[in-house]
């Protein structure tokens, strides 16, 4: 195998395994964007530019879904703080 086939095995077991792991935190969504990424530069560098484009895509995707949930997860935050200082039990 040379350094490139191993480098997008690299890349394409890494989305598997964070993809697998995106409910546990919105951090493995950030891992699976860059590791999207990491396929896309794949992609590139082996000459099928359609699949880099496409990973490109779901890079941005996935980044785009990381951002959400991080805003989504800080707000529900910051209302079980204040609903506790507002309501003491």
């Amino acid at each position: 195998m040379d350094a490139l086939t191993l480098f997008g095995l690299f890349a394409v077991t890494m989305m598997l395994v964070c993809y697998a792991a995106e409910d546990r935190s919105p951090w493995f969504v950030l891992a699976f964007a860059a590791a999207c990424a990491l396929g896309s530069i794949y992609g590139f560098l082996q000459g099928a530019w359609p699949f880099g484009l496409v990973e490109a895509v779901w890079a941005m995707v996935a980044a785009r879904r990381w951002w959400i949930r991080r805003s989504a997860n800080g707000a529900s935050r910051y209302s079980i703080q204040r609903d506790s200082v507002a309501n003491p039990t």
